[in-house]
């Protein structure tokens, strides 16, 4: 598996995703992606499964420094106390004594961004966190983290997928030396009954969801998060890597963006989306 170099941070361009899976579910499929070959594991405060991601791992007998680890920080713990607090809670869960990559979750806070970083930074000093990213940035946001770091800001993880162009973000990432890493690739259940991903997986013996992924992963800088609790499904998300997609192929994929493409956006914690391009 190919990997996105992004200001000092080796991240694998195909992660595995815990959103929305439930302890027993993690216990069960994590270990079966990790035996397949994921070594890219993408968990969160938030989803409240970081105690089984990290017992997942442990039992697996795959050396600690082999996995790429990431976790993300929940808003109500921006304010500096209760995030060095929270680190250290996610590394007890976790089972380690750090993270490969630790992200702000959302930018909707109170809390200063020069304060949200400026605990970043702290936490990677400590040697807790190797590197540094965040979630869900518009590129103002993006922008204003970049002047409050000290350290380089990895990556920008968001909903990325064909149904919504993320230009900007994009272009604004690779500017800044960033990655972006997408969530949300299968577009919440769109993209495998779509007729262009469908017509254009048969000419390579590949399913819609490995033409998603597959576009995602070949765009440079891009990391894509797969997700899934069926081994059937898991096996089929990990081979990506054995064909390319033509440049014409690659734009018909991105020609299928439109202006309502986006899925997630939650009051309060969503900030005001650059428009797409």
């Amino acid at each position: 598996m190919h990997a996105v170099n992004s200001n000092g941070a080796n991240i694998p361009a195909l992660g595995f995703g815990t959103f929305r899976m439930s302890g027993p579910e993690v216990l069960h499929i994590l270990p079966e992606a990790l035996r397949l070959g994921f070594r890219h594991v993408d968990t969160a405060q938030a989803y409240r499964n970081e105690a089984e991601v990290g017992e997942a791992i442990r039992k697996s007998g795959i050396p600690r420094a082999d996995i790429f680890l990431t976790t993300k920080v929940w808003v109500d713990n921006y304010r500096h106390d209760a995030f060095i607090g929270s680190v250290d809670e996610s590394l007890r869960k976790l089972k380690t004594d750090h993270v490969d990559l630790l992200l702000l979750h959302w930018p909707g806070s109170c809390v200063p961004m020069a304060e949200r970083i400026g605990a970043l930074n702290e936490v990677r000093k400590a040697g807790k966190v190797r590197h540094i990213g965040v979630s869900n940035f518009n590129t103002a946001q993006m922008e204003e983290a970049v002047l409050f770091s000290d350290a380089p800001i990895a990556t920008n993880q968001v909903e990325y997928h064909p149904y919504l162009a993320q230009t900007k973000v994009l272009q604004t990432a690779r500017r800044l030396g960033m990655s972006l890493t997408a969530y949300y690739a299968m577009a919440n259940g769109r993209v495998p009954s779509d007729p262009l991903l469908k017509d254009t997986g048969a000419r390579h013996g590949k399913t819609a969801a490995q033409v998603a992924l597959r576009w995602l992963v070949q765009q440079k800088d891009v990391v894509a998060l797969s997700k899934t609790a069926t081994e059937s499904r898991l096996k089929e998300n990990f081979e990506i890597f054995d064909f390319a997609l033509t440049r014409e192929e690659m734009a018909a994929i991105s020609g299928l963006a439109r202006p309502d493409g986006r899925i997630v956006s939650p009051a309060g914690l969503a900030p005001q989306w650059d428009e797409a391009a």
